[in-house]
């Protein structure tokens, strides 16, 4: 796939460092795989990997964490 952005390179497979907010809270979810352009930066994650990061920073503003920084684990 081709980046929709800069439509100047395609998508390589990599990490990436995801930054939510949630009622009040901000979660940071690192090493997320994402489909990355090398030629922009632009990051993709796909709809499975979005719907886990959503319903765990949900999880973790009613458990009541202000900022919370960790681990993506699938």
């Amino acid at each position: 796939m081709w980046c929709v952005i800069c439509k100047q390179a395609e998508l390589k497979p990599g990490k990436v460092t995801v930054t939510l907010e949630r009622k009040g809270a901000t979660l940071v979810f690192k090493g997320v795989p994402a489909q990355v352009c090398p030629n922009c930066g632009e990051e993709y994650v796909d709809e499975k990997v979005s719907a886990t990061l959503f319903k765990r920073a949900d999880e973790l503003a009613k458990e009541g964490a202000q900022v919370d920084v960790r681990e993506y684990v699938a």
